[in-house]
């Protein structure tokens, strides 16, 4: 190697772990500045960053008042992006969301009015789309967000509309009930799929709440200061995506989504465990993968280290491919859930391909 390739070579790596250090520095500040309002949910605050970070969405269940819309704001408001929030209501419709073409009149170079068509811009056009209570609203408007979650886009009027971008980088923060409460809907698989992880906020613990007893009926309200900025945080997005991964670590990531994938016309089932021969009716698609690998790469960088884990990608298998899976009717019966059957694939699952 040459003495320039060699001096470019060091440059690089040093350059690499500057960037490492202020990822993990401006991912450790959003986390402080989250932690004045929301009390405890660390895990759930960590996997919600790693999302940001990763570039993917993120779907939050539990049920109400336990601090989902919260969290979510607070992200906002420590985060400098804009901020887009959409209600969902049984009457919400999809226009309400991406924006619709309303008639106005302009004044033409020559002083003369005239009718026009403009369109009028959504909620949906932030950095940062709060969609929340997603299940309140009808399949039909749930689908609206399809094009802008994987797309990063949204088309009006139709196959001869006109495509709009969103601002970049772009992130749907989803809150819901579980599905067993009256008046929700479950989301399509295809909107489930486009989530990058689902997460369950659950109740908060005797000395929580007594410290959200404190922080909520006090007269100080928390500062939420802006550590972060949209060119910073694209900066880490793509240097997740440039940490490198070891062929057995990527194939071991394959295996747990071909484990998902029961036996039948779909699949032969090679990888499946018993269990999910036995209660999966329909596993997780290339994007549980996707999502594997880079939520592996951003655990990584967080502990800093060069290279992904088979632990890394067994820590995010649960929130990852935990809304992917598919359970048939004797799961229901038996009172198995997705989480039982990931929890199963990343115990049984062998490290190497053998």
């Amino acid at each position: 190697m040459s003495d320039a390739s060699q001096m470019n070579t060091q440059m690089s790596t040093e350059q690499t772990r500057l960037a490492a250090e202020r990822f993990r520095s401006d991912f450790v500040a959003v986390q402080e500045q989250i932690s004045k309002a929301v009390v405890g949910q660390h895990e759930t605050v960590e996997d919600l960053l790693t999302c940001l970070f990763a570039g993917g969405h993120a779907l939050l269940e539990g049920v109400p008042g336990i601090g989902k819309t919260l969290l979510v704001r607070t992200i906002a408001q420590a985060v400098d992006l804009s901020f887009g929030r959409v209600q969902f209501t049984p009457d919400l419709m999809p226009a309400d969301i991406t924006g619709t073409t309303v008639v106005d009149e302009v004044e033409d170079e020559h002083g003369n009015r005239r009718r026009a068509f403009r369109f009028q811009r959504g909620p949906i056009f932030a950095n940062i789309v709060l969609a929340d209570e997603i299940n309140r609203a009808t399949p039909k408007t749930q689908s609206a967000l399809l094009e802008a979650m994987q797309e990063h886009s949204v088309t009006v009027g139709g196959v001869s509309g006109t495509t709009h971008q969103l601002p970049e980088p772009f992130f749907v923060l989803a809150t819901q009930n579980p599905v067993e409460q009256e008046g929700t809907y479950p989301l399509p698989e295809a909107q489930l799929d486009r989530f990058f992880f689902k997460l369950r906020v659950g109740y908060a613990s005797r000395e929580e709440m007594g410290k959200i007893v404190e922080l909520t009926t006090g007269s100080a309200k928390p500062a939420i200061e802006k550590v972060l900025d949209a060119a910073r945080l694209i900066e880490h997005q793509q240097l997740v995506r440039r940490v490198p991964v070891a062929p057995h670590v990527q194939d071991y990531a394959i295996r747990c989504v071909l484990a998902t994938h029961p036996s039948g016309e779909l699949s032969d089932g090679r990888f499946a465990t018993p269990m999910v021969s036995r209660f999966v009716n329909l596993g997780a698609s290339p994007r549980a993968a996707q999502t594997l690998m880079l939520a592996g790469k951003c655990r990584a960088l967080l502990d800093g280290r060069a290279a992904v884990s088979i632990e890394d990608i067994q820590h995010a298998a649960l929130p990852a491919l935990r809304h992917r899976i598919m359970l048939n009717f004797e799961a229901t019966a038996e009172q198995v859930d997705a989480d039982a059957v990931v929890r199963n694939i990343v115990e049984t699952l062998p490290r190497d391909a053998g």
